[in-house]
């Protein structure tokens, strides 16, 4: 971009606003005109109306210029301050105005000059604030977080799963704490939490809507006292607590970042359970015996099924050349998350979004709840509009409900891993309704207009996520916590 071009939405335009108005502050306050001030300096009034405007940076040897003439050291120009309160109220409107929530909007942009009273200029600046609170809300409800969450898959698509530098942060760590073989101990967390300031505490009380506190005052991540069978669960959530110090988090600004956040603490908390170097060689061993199976990899590392197969996703692409997919569905049938590089078609909204949607009755996220006996991997080649694929699938009951988790690659990529032997195949030609979800010719005109089933709805259907500076959390009820457990001053 030319120096000399405006662009209201750019920071550097936001500094030149700034030292426009206190340009205008000190030439008024010398009770000289354009005209004037510019005879002095000389450029021509309509330069220095660009300057004042912010629509234009001047040279260093202007303002020194305009300093002398105004008897101001130049430096004065450049501080990031408003000059008085009505110039900073200018300011406000300019970069609200500026904004690209309020362009999209096509309304005329707003001058302020001095016949501007201060009563109008306060209330157009307050309307800014309460349409910039309003879009902050509404960046909470269900709809923009499958928007942003869709745009964070796609970007994770782009990248392979898999995040480089997160990896070597992780190595880093466990290399410092000694660990070099066999699953991370809940004793090995606790030396990590001790290595980074702080002290993991176990408490019964932790507020509903939370899966653990970090006291950053105190150096004290308060944590659940029980988990999942084998406290795979309570490992992860303490390292996903202080992968947010480990990555240098903020206080998340948008829905967006807070989710960008959660991936980036779940990756952390996974590249530390299931290190780079060892999981990579386990993978790759595996690979060259034709045996790669994700019961062995979460067997060797002491994780859930879950974690094993969405950490596969992190590694097959970059160090095992195989594109995969994963995905988690409930008994239903329904999309909770997933990944894809292998161009397997899962069903999404017009949108993208995948959240949701339901698997087709064929996949073997669905078939698997038909076998009998469920404690091994379930495996299918099933046929699609993109190709056949090859499906590992693991299910199993939580709190919720039944759920299965699925891992696979495409057909040329099955000779990899156990389970290719599988006589189990399905032919699937969704989104066709006439796949499975047209009922057959019998049933139809059966039962056609002669049933009406009572629906059950997801409870966050209609519910946006509560507002705080974190998303879905009390902060009440956290800060309430927080002071009921910190510990005693003197």
């Amino acid at each position: 971009m030319a120096p000399n071009s405006a662009s209201p939405a750019s920071d550097v335009n936001f500094d030149r606003l700034v030292l426009g108005k206190r340009l205008r502050h000190f030439r008024t306050a010398a009770g000289l005109t354009l005209d004037q001030l510019g005879e002095r300096v000389g450029v021509v009034a309509s330069q220095l109306s660009l300057i004042e405007n912010g629509r234009r940076e001047p040279k260093l040897s202007l303002l020194q210029a305009l300093g002398r003439e105004l008897s101001v050291d130049p430096a004065l120009f450049l501080t990031g301050e408003a000059p008085d309160p009505r110039s900073a109220l200018e300011i406000e409107l300019e970069r609200a105005q500026a904004a690209p929530g309020y362009q999209r909007l096509g309304l005329p942009h707003v001058r302020t000059p001095r016949t501007l009273g201060d009563e109008a200029l306060e209330s157009l600046v307050g309307l800014h604030r309460e349409l910039a609170r309003r879009s902050r809300a509404a960046a909470t409800t269900s709809e923009e977080a499958r928007r942003v969450n869709t745009a964070i898959r796609l970007k994770m698509r782009e990248q392979d799963n898999y995040i480089p530098d997160i990896e070597l942060i992780a190595s880093d760590l466990m290399r410092r704490i000694g660990h070099t073989a066999g699953a991370v101990t809940h004793r090995q967390v606790a030396m990590l939490a001790e290595l980074l300031g702080f002290t993991l505490m176990f408490v019964d009380d932790l507020p509903s809507n939370t899966r653990s506190i970090t006291d950053l005052e105190n150096g004290r991540i308060y944590l659940p006292p029980a988990s999942i069978p084998g406290g795979h669960g309570l490992r992860s959530l303490a390292l996903q607590a202080m992968a947010h110090r480990v990555l240098g988090h903020s206080e998340p600004a948008s829905y967006a970042e807070f989710l960008e956040q959660r991936l980036q603490i779940n990756y952390f908390a996974a590249a530390c359970l299931m290190p780079e170097a060892r999981a990579v060689d386990f993978l790759q061993d595996a690979k060259r015996n034709r045996n790669l199976a994700i019961e062995d990899f979460r067997d060797a590392f002491g994780v859930t099924h879950e974690a094993a197969a969405h950490r596969f996703t992190n590694l097959a692409t970059t160090h095992l050349g195989l594109r995969v997919h994963h995905y988690r569905a409930d008994g239903s049938g329904t999309l909770v998350r997933g990944y894809e590089n292998d161009e397997l078609p899962f069903p999404s909204d017009d949108s993208g979004s995948i959240e949701g949607e339901v698997l087709c009755h064929k996949w073997g996220g669905r078939t698997a709840f038909n076998r009998t006996n469920r404690t091994s991997e379930f495996y299918q080649f099933t046929d699609t509009p993109n190709g056949t694929f090859w499906t590992s699938v693991q299910t199993g009951d939580a709190e919720l409900g039944p759920f299965a988790i699925a891992c696979g690659v495409a057909f040329d990529d099955a000779k990899w891993f156990r389970g290719r032997d599988t006589s189990v195949r399905k032919s699937s030609t969704c989104p066709d309704p006439a796949c499975c979800r047209t009922p057959e010719p019998g049933m139809l005109s059966r039962w056609e207009g002669k049933a009406w089933p009572s629906a059950r709805m997801h409870a966050h259907v209609l519910s946006p996520l509560p507002a705080g500076t974190f998303p879905g959390v009390d902060d009440t009820e956290m800060y309430q916590f927080l002071s009921k457990h910190a510990p005693a001053t003197e």
